[in-house]
């Protein structure tokens, strides 16, 4: 059998294994609840759809380096550039200071930061691909979205004002750019988070009275402001759909952001330092040990390298790294993938819609795609998938070591789905992945933003989407949302960065940066670092 067939035999077994567990959360709540035949038999009849169309019809797709967009570092220069530091590699080289695994725009800022303002002499970057930025940074992976807390409603005031200064440090990095390289990067287009109805409008509201004075550039819009921004927003409310419409908008601020060219600039920038970091390609870590000596060897299918210290920057991958050294043994993982939808170009910005706080996952938004010119992107849906990288079935049995399931992980699920908001939206968003209806199920909640959407404008948007790696805290019996990190200390870091992970990409890199300088008793140009990221140069976030 062939390898390809081999794994969608795998991945249609351990689907057919979670569906399983589905349908008998799904049985005991209805059992429980004392529910009808026939409430029953269309759930579990509905449930058994699912199953049959991710059997039937594969719903995963193959990576192929061939079909990556050019990046800055092909495979042919990663060759070069191992070639010319493999006799530093050897059992009695000096080793490094820093070694990053993981080429995203996570492990790419870190680059960036220790070349340009420390003096640590000796830093690393290790990347399985042949290409930077070809997991969740890859700008088909993600929303491309620069989030500030101002449009994000399941943000508190709090949360949207950590999110505001670090997104002010991506901006302030692209502005000093050069104009060429600064608009591959960064792109404003209007954005605004849609009201509809008596009781979201009221929120919305309310909300702007609070956050206002900390973000100068947010308007509250009536229906007939939004109609001059986004027209097709308003456009076909009439009837029943005639509801109260109201938004909180920013139309003059960089809102978008492709993080796989950020992720190369990043590297740009560190080789133009003079530092001249290490960069090596196609270099898979297998295995991470610490010495008696003190120091890190990183095991990888190109030989071994040992550092002073280590950070890893892999997604899910670094919790499970981190899992094998003895730390993070509390957390299970829960990987929850995205899809996207294509329509023809509706909007002009980002339209967000406003978030039920019951859900621990985005609500659906349309966007314009800064790599797919004239089309608008509708998306993400979510949806639980064993695997730590979206179509790439080899991570299936990476995700099973850093699942861990037991009492406390089966707790945390059965708490979700016992909240009906969650389990509604758990099931709705599994139909989105069916083929044959998951365009006419997918149309109803699009609609919502643009109401004059026909079906024959959507299409799903096939090898776009990614996974974010949601913790549990299987000792608080609790989901945690948003970025994690596991610092043990003695030079060694794990990053895990969901959304907004590529927003905060340099303060969590200021983290680590800072981190690392002490534990090597290295220094920092607070200064220039200062300078650069934190005081205004043309615009105000």
């Amino acid at each position: 059998m062939q390898v390809l067939g081999f794994e969608r035999l795998i991945m249609a077994l351990l689907m057919l294994g979670l569906i399983a567990v589905m349908g008998f959360i799904l049985w005991d709540t209805i059992r429980r609840r004392n529910s009808g035949r026939l409430a029953a038999s269309i759930l579990l009849a509905t449930l058994g759809l699912g199953a049959l169309g991710f059997v039937v019809i594969p719903a995963q797709l193959e990576r192929s380096t061939e079909e990556s967009p050019p990046g800055l570092w092909p495979a042919d220069q990663a060759r070069e550039n191992i070639a010319h530091n493999a006799d530093e590699r050897g059992e009695e080289a000096v080793p490094y200071d820093v070694v990053i695994v993981g080429g995203g725009v996570s492990g790419t800022a870190l680059l960036y930061q220790l070349t340009r303002y420390t003096d640590v002499a000796r830093v690393a970057l290790l990347e399985k691909y042949d290409r930077l930025a070809q997991v969740n940074s890859r700008s088909s992976n993600n929303s491309q979205t620069i989030h500030c807390g101002d449009i994000e409603t399941n943000y508190s005031l709090e949360k949207a004002l950590r999110v505001k200064r670090a997104a002010a440090m991506l901006v302030n990095y692209g502005l000093g750019l050069p104009a060429e390289e600064r608009d591959e990067i960064l792109f404003k287009f209007p954005k605004m988070v849609l009201g509809v109805g008596a009781r979201e409008c009221a929120f919305l509201r309310q909300r702007y009275e609070t956050f206002r004075e900390h973000y100068s550039g947010m308007r509250l819009l009536e229906k007939a402001q939004i109609a001059e921004v986004e027209p097709l927003v308003v456009a076909g409310r009439e009837g029943e759909q005639d509801e109260e419409l109201v938004a909180l908008a920013v139309v003059d601020e960089y809102t978008a952001a492709n993080y796989q060219k950020l992720s190369d600039s990043f590297v740009r920038q560190a080789q133009k330092s003079g530092r001249a970091p290490a960069i090596h390609m196609g270099t898979k870590v297998a295995k991470i040990e610490k010495e008696e000596n003190g120091l890190y060897r990183v095991r990888t299918n190109r030989g071994d390298f040992r550092t002073r210290s280590l950070v890893v920057s892999a997604g899910g991958h670094s919790l499970l790294f981190a899992q094998q050294m003895g730390h993070g043994l509390n957390f299970s993982c829960l990987p929850v993938a995205g899809s996207f939808y294509f329509v023809p170009e509706v909007l002009r910005g980002k339209v967000y819609t406003v978030q039920n706080d019951k859900l621990p996952f985005a609500a659906i938004h349309g966007d314009p795609d800064v790599s797919v010119p004239g089309k608008t992107r509708f998306g993400p849906t979510a949806l639980l998938l064993p695997m730590l990288e979206r179509y790439n079935n080899s991570t299936i049995g990476d995700f099973f070591q850093v699942l861990h399931l037991d009492s406390s992980v089966a707790a945390v699920l059965w708490d979700l789905m016992r909240v009906p908001d969650i389990r509604n939206y758990i099931f709705k968003n599994f139909m989105f992945e069916m083929p044959l209806i998951q365009r006419r199920l997918f149309l109803r909640d699009a609609r919502k933003i643009v109401p004059g959407l026909q079906l024959e404008d959507i299409t799903f948007a096939k090898g776009f989407g990614g996974i974010r790696p949601q913790l549990i805290d299987r000792e608080k019996k609790k989901l945690l949302l948003g970025e994690a990190r596991i610092a043990p200390g003695n030079g060694l870091i794990f990053n895990m960065t969901p959304s907004p992970g590529g927003t905060s990409c340099l303060r969590n890199a200021e983290k680590d940066m800072r981190e690392l300088v002490t534990w090597l008793g290295a220094s920092f140009d607070q200064e220039a670092f200062h300078k650069d990221f934190y005081q205004e140069r043309q615009q105000s976030l």
